[in-house]
């Protein structure tokens, strides 16, 4: 049995639980319209991108899902004309980098777990935490740590490993390698928003993977626990901004009923 007490509150088989109702007004159209109308700009136009347009879609790129979550993500806008002209050639001088308007470096973080634990466990939004869960952000820099030389994450495979001989347990992040992943897919998920809320503005953008590590690195000043993921162009589309039609698989080969 459930019943809503007042916005927030609902009480389920005699306890008291968060409650959040889901929009019953959501236009699925209009959503549909933003993801196929997404492309990947090569060249964009000389218009500017409202600072107030760029601040909502980085906001909203900060509300996609993560582990725990921790938020293991950094955007860096970069509006330096000289640090500008550097990432471009970081970029290897693409037109989707030479044309953006703006030029967003995506950073996945790894070296501050331990500090987000903390600031979940400080800024937890409900007046009392459960203990189960209190326990668990308590453990995160625990359970996260590699260790050095990735021993601590060794030892953890090794008993996880046994353990999971009798039920199931979450296998990882043990390694550096795996926290890399680990705060890397959380930050793509956040790319993934940032890009459709340009699009849902009537902005454009283009996702690159092409660039020069070492050289972003620098440029940034990004300690040894960040790693860049992309960096994302975004622009008004040119006429000719988008370079080829769309390629995309036939469905049977990723969707799978099992």
């Amino acid at each position: 049995m459930s019943d809503v007490l007042n916005a927030n509150t609902i009480i389920v088989d005699g306890k008291q639980r968060y409650y959040e109702p889901a929009p019953t007004n959501m236009n699925v159209e209009a959503f549909r319209q933003v993801v196929t109308s997404r492309r990947s700009v090569r060249k964009f136009t000389d218009k500017p991108i409202p600072k107030a347009v760029l601040d909502d879609c980085l906001d909203m790129a900060m509300l996609a899902p993560c582990s725990s979550g921790l938020q293991p993500w950094e955007f860096y806008v970069v509006r330096s004309k000289d640090k500008k002209a550097k990432l471009v050639k970081a970029c290897m001088s693409q037109y989707a980098a030479k044309t953006a308007a703006e030029l967003i470096v995506c950073v996945a973080r790894t070296d501050r777990i331990g500090d987000y634990a903390q600031k979940v466990l400080h800024d937890w939004p409900t007046p009392n935490m459960p203990p189960l869960v209190k326990r668990y952000y308590q453990l995160i820099p625990y359970n996260y740590a590699p260790g050095p030389l990735n021993s601590f994450g060794m030892l953890k495979k090794a008993a996880v490993k046994v353990g999971g001989l009798v039920t199931p347990l979450p296998r990882g992040p043990y390694t550096s390698k795996d926290l890399d992943l680990w705060a890397a897919k959380s930050t793509a998920l956040a790319c993934e928003n940032l890009v459709l809320a340009f699009r849902a503005h009537g902005f454009d953008t283009c996702m690159m993977e092409g660039y020069d590590e070492h050289r972003v690195r620098k440029l940034l000043k990004l300690p040894n626990g960040a790693l860049p993921i992309m960096v994302i162009g975004a622009g008004e589309r040119a006429d000719d901004g988008v370079f080829f039609p769309q390629i995309r698989f036939d469905r049977k080969l990723f969707i799978h009923e099992v």
